[in-house]
């Protein structure tokens, strides 16, 4: 790997990390904000949901600038629009300061996730490609995963109010290495902003979000849901006329036509989709049921994290070689597996018994299906698309998990006490197990080039 392979790597791993981190390490941190601020569950619902609506419905536009204006120049705004919000939701005076410092934090971690993927697939080729994936992956899990550990500890130790904060140190180094950096690739075609399409698509993911986010407030025959969940539905439908007929289009729907992409989407709807349901569940059962502390429950879920961290990559530079089928079809099945293993737990736990088994085993499937699913989804289209279909991609995942989660109380037939928790795991397991089928029927592996079969150790 170059000293620039290095640097774009890091980059790419840092500007990610603080917008996983985010997203998750807010959860264990709730009720001390609202003890402080007031506004009880209202504000703790919005102070999550604000986040998730902004980056769900402005990333696919995040894509889209990323190809337009150049990856890094997209990156760098992004972390500094960060670096800001994060100041703002640290110093809030009001739980409104900080609701509204939320939505424009979501904003800006839409501009980041894309746009490092994007500078991945510009800088790296081939078995490398994969590689590199695969260690972007591993640690972007690793922040999602060990998020509500790092809440715990901060809350517990210090202030909530230090879980923003502690953003900038990793927003200013990364500002530094892309000083360092040199120039990335980016695509010899700039697309034109499609100003109509940026409006209909973040109408078309924000309103349904918006509505399944607010479900549980509501009931679905409330104006406050049926407004946006019918706007936004009836907005997606136009941004899919109106992108079939621009000319230069945000989203371009022949990407859909690559088997890859479209089969590798359709898979990360049940993997991510099962991903975000399982680890919601674990953290409410084993500190509502089991009785385990925030911190406690962040250390219990720390076990897939650091198989990912040690075999993510080891994996992705074999997918790289091998395709990723196998490993799509095989990761998935293995992470089913561990879910299955979580029925047995009781609510007097037995964590080492009943619990860290399939924890384990879901972390290895996690390791052998991410950074494939990954690079097969990105390696399969054309590398000027590298940000929009990150983009997409992303889209996917995130909606994927918001709608799982918001399914729980009807899976879990009302509270996750231990009936719930163990049709939520076996409905988790459910859904793992047809993302690699989906993946065993969809995914075709590359044709292999002669410089990649002569030199797999890349």
């Amino acid at each position: 790997m170059t000293r620039q392979q290095r640097l774009v790597l890091t980059i790419a791993i840092l500007s990610s990390f603080v917008a996983f981190l985010d997203g998750s390490v807010v959860n264990v941190a709730l009720p001390a904000m609202t003890r402080e601020l007031g506004g009880g569950l209202v504000v703790q619902q919005w102070v999550v949901d604000a986040y998730l609506i902004t980056l769900g419905s402005l990333i696919l536009l995040a894509g889209s600038l990323s190809d337009a204006f150049g990856r890094m120049r997209i990156l760098r705004i992004g972390l500094v629009w960060f670096g800001v919000t994060s100041i703002l939701c640290a110093v809030a005076p009001s739980a409104e300061f900080l609701i509204v410092a939320r939505l424009l934090q979501g904003g800006a971690a839409a501009l980041l996730v894309p746009s490092s993927l994007a500078i991945i697939i510009s800088t790296f080729g081939g078995v490398a490609q994969g590689k590199a994936i695969g260690t972007w992956t591993a640690w972007t899990g690793a922040a999602g995963i060990t998020g509500p550990l790092l809440g715990g500890v901060l809350v517990d130790t210090v202030s909530w109010r230090l879980i923003f904060a502690i953003n900038i140190i990793p927003i200013v180094v990364t500002l530094v290495l892309m000083a360092r950096a040199d120039r990335v690739p980016e695509p010899e075609h700039r697309p034109r902003i499609d100003v109509v399409g940026a409006i209909l698509g973040a109408i078309g993911l924000g309103g349904p979000v918006f509505a399944l986010i607010e479900q549980g407030r509501y009931s679905w025959d409330s104006p406050v849901l049926l407004v946006p969940l019918i706007g936004g539905v009836v907005s997606f439908i136009v941004f899919l006329w109106w992108e079939r007929r621009h000319p230069d289009p945000m989203l371009p729907l022949s990407l859909f036509r690559v088997r890859n992409f479209a089969y590798g989407n359709i898979a990360t709807v049940f993997i991510y989709g099962a991903l975000s349901l399982g680890f919601f569940s674990i953290a409410v059962f084993i500190q509502q049921t089991a009785g385990f502390s925030a911190t406690l429950a962040g250390i219990a879920t720390l076990p897939p994290t650091l198989v990912m961290l040690a075999l993510a990559s080891w994996f992705g530079k074999l997918a790289g070689v091998h395709g990723p089928r196998l490993f799509m079809t095989v990761g998935p099945i293995v992470a089913g597996v561990g879910f299955l293993l979580m029925m047995t737990a009781q609510q007097d736990l037995d964590y080492w018994l009943q619990l860290f088994p399939g924890i384990l085993l879901v972390g290895l499937g996690l390791a052998v299906t991410v950074a494939p699913l990954t690079a097969g989804i990105l390696g399969s289209i054309d590398p000027s698309h590298a940000g929009i279909g990150s983009a997409v991609n992303n889209a996917v995942s995130r909606v994927a998990g918001l709608v799982t989660v918001a399914l729980v109380g009807i899976i879990a037939g009302g509270s996750l006490g231990v009936g719930g928790f163990s049709r939520v795991v076996l409905a988790t397991a459910v859904f793992m197990f047809i993302g690699g089928v989906v993946s065993f029927i969809g995914i075709r592996n590359p044709e292999r080039t002669a410089s990649a079969e002569a030199s797999p150790s890349v």
